[in-house]
């Protein structure tokens, strides 16, 4: 590390310690919350022994339900290890909550780019789609500030044929701030004003115990899903997702996850189940260990010259830290530095390819001892304007830091011949 680096590092750590303390405190509050749910389901080892074939009277996977449930402060949960990533759990709680002819409203924009085929939107409708189905599909764009336009969405929601809205927790590939869970409730408030009977689905990824409570305690939100190789899996869980919710919601997504007669009744857990509870034990330190990674990415990338959303002193809502680069060569400077701190693959040089779900070009770095896992240091870009980098994740603060601080070496070298970077 140069001396400048290393100033920089030094300056940024000091800067952030405040913010690591608040941290700490959420932190703590949840892994209480996470022990008291352990304790009412009197969670055994005998729970961790794994089923085969039709997983049927699978005790283990039962009672993760109910954990998840107790955790999430809401009626039901359907915790398996079939759902293969994020978007297939959201893809099962939006044919849970709709039917042909019903239209879904997206309440903050255009949904995350992997939703697209589930919903049909754009093009010929996929075989399987929402749109296939007959199911349509609108969207309220967020104010200019990147906050919800509440007056809009209610104008939208108030149509007969809204089934149900759709609101995305995290950024994705855009500039818009995460939603807090308060600010969820307010929506949520909003629709239930001029459509009592739409279902209101929350996409929970990457918001996982950044803050004391989730978006369908107490029946804020109808239904909420995510995939365990982010926050809840606490970087164990080898793969799986989640729904959690209303009781009846949550058994219809279960239909659609298996087949329709059979729902939550089969499901072999493979010998997973250990790893899905240790893994959900250890989210809400994962987690905290993540957010101080990107408050320390943040802080270090403002020191040089860069733009980050959120900024470093920010209150947070998700895990994920944009800094917007401006260039492709600074993004993929940044993608090499990131995949040169992994413990896995760190000799792989990232490059930007054609990935399923994505209208462009992405370059993505991971090098994770689970294949795909955000909850460990990774980041990923699409490659056009503003040429955004999204970075997310991290197992240790050490290792966070570290990964960030070879980002910014890589960016450095790589700008020398310009001139280099500015203090």
């Amino acid at each position: 590390m140069d001396d400048m680096l290393l100033r920089l590092s030094q300056k940024a750590e000091s800067d952030i310690s405040g913010v690591f303390q608040k941290i700490d405190r959420v932190s703590t509050e949840n892994t209480s919350r996470v022990l008291a749910a352990f304790r009412r389901a009197r969670v055994s080892d005998t729970f961790f022994a794994g089923t085969t074939g039709y997983g049927y009277d699978d005790r283990g996977r039962d009672a993760l339900d109910g954990v998840f449930a107790s955790v999430f402060g809401c009626e039901d949960a359907l915790v398996r290890i079939g759902f293969v990533n994020g978007t297939h759990a959201i893809a099962c709680a939006l044919f849970a909550c709709l039917r042909p002819g019903q239209r879904l409203l997206s309440c903050v924009g255009a949904p995350y780019d992997t939703l697209e085929g589930v919903i049909g939107s754009k093009g010929p409708p996929p075989h399987g789609s929402l749109a296939f189905y007959g199911i349509g599909y609108a969207e309220v764009a967020a104010l200019s500030d990147g906050s919800p336009d509440i007056s809009a969405i209610e104008a939208a929601a108030s149509a007969k044929d809204i089934g149900a809205v759709l609101i995305q927790r995290s950024r994705g590939y855009s500039q818009r701030p995460a939603l807090s869970v308060s600010g969820i409730a307010e929506i949520c408030r909003a629709v239930r004003a001029v459509n009592p009977g739409a279902a209101i689905i929350v996409d929970n990824c990457y918001g996982e115990f950044v803050e004391e409570r989730e978006p369908v305690c107490e029946g804020l939100a109808d239904i909420c899903a995510g995939s365990l190789i982010k926050n809840p899996g606490g970087g164990l869980a080898p793969t799986g997702g989640y729904v959690a919710g209303r009781r009846e919601l949550v058994e219809r997504a279960s239909h659609r996850l298996n087949v329709p007669g059979i729902g939550r009744e089969c499901g072999p857990t493979l010998g997973q189940s250990r790893l899905l509870y240790q893994g959900l034990f250890m989210a809400p330190h994962t987690v905290a260990q993540a957010l101080k990674t990107a408050v320390f990415c943040a802080r270090l990338m403002e020191l040089l010259g860069f733009e980050a959303s959120p900024k470093w002193d920010e209150k947070r809502y998700d895990i994920i830290q944009s800094i917007r680069f401006g260039s492709p060569e600074a993004v993929a400077a940044f993608c090499r530095g990131i995949q040169s701190g992994a413990p896995v693959d760190s000799f792989v040089t990232p490059e930007p390819w054609r990935m399923p779900g994505y209208d462009c070009d992405v370059i993505m770095a991971a090098g994770a001892f689970i294949q795909g896992a955000s909850i460990e240091l990774s980041c990923d870009a699409p490659m056009r304007e503003p040429y955004t980098a999204y970075m997310q994740g991290g197992l240790t603060f050490e290792s966070g830091k570290e990964g960030v601080l070879l980002a910014a070496s890589e960016i450095l070298e790589s700008s020398r011949p310009q001139g280099g970077a500015q203090e």
